[in-house]
């Protein structure tokens, strides 16, 4: 499991979470596409209280670069939500409803995995620290240096090759949303039309203004 809420920085591990997060960079940097295996917890804060029960999905997620994403859910429910990095897509086949959404690179970053989607640099994004530096995986700790929309970002790193194995955000309202990611496959055949939302015919579709 990734880091309770106090995180607890082990003394003089900065410079190691530097390094760890260097190599994160220099990684995902050779990256032109990926995909992977995901299981994803959602713990949401209503004002005033606690965190909820977490709501757990899975599925498999694909990234381009520039700015192009997919994540195809297969729990609990079938959903996509589908980006070529300008145009967002969220579908939901139960209610035959497709919202689209005109949505730029900090619309994008909100995710805090702009690094991922081929922009974006962490240590000039992030005050970097690590929890265990004799970790396998090491747990970076980043913290924005600018104001957004979310407290942190933390990751399970494998500090060898640098590939991220769990992510978690922590929104500014308390809301965590962690992903673990299994089976993943580095600069594989995605084709630009992975990136390319064909709503079915059928389908509803709702465009939203995010201005």
């Amino acid at each position: 499991m990734l880091a309770p809420d106090v995180v607890e920085v082990a003394p003089a591990a900065d410079d190691c979470g530097e390094s760890v997060a260097a190599r994160v960079q220099a990684y995902y940097d050779d990256v032109r596409n990926l995909s992977a295996n995901f299981r994803q917890s959602t713990q949401s804060v209503a004002f005033g209280s606690a965190a909820g029960e977490a709501q757990r999905a899975a599925g498999k997620v694909e990234f381009a670069k520039p700015g192009k994403m997919r994540w195809t859910y297969t729990e609990p429910e079938p959903s996509e939500v589908v980006s070529d990095g300008s145009t967002l897509w969220i579908y939901d086949p139960a209610a035959k409803e497709v919202q689209i959404l005109q949505v730029g690179e900090a619309f994008l970053s909100a995710a805090a995995i702009q690094f991922l989607l081929g922009s974006g640099k962490i240590l000039e994004t992030f005050d970097v620290a690590a929890t265990d530096c004799d970790a396998s995986p090491v747990h970076l700790v980043l913290s924005p240096r600018e104001p957004a929309t979310y407290q942190r970002l933390e990751l399970d790193v494998n500090p060898t090759s640098g590939v991220i194995l769990r992510t978690l955000v922590l929104d500014v309202l308390g809301n965590r949303t962690e992903v673990a990611f299994d089976d993943l496959q580095i600069n594989g055949a995605l084709p630009p039309e992975r990136f390319v939302f064909q709503v079915p015919d059928g389908v509803r579709e709702l465009r939203l203004d995010v201005r």
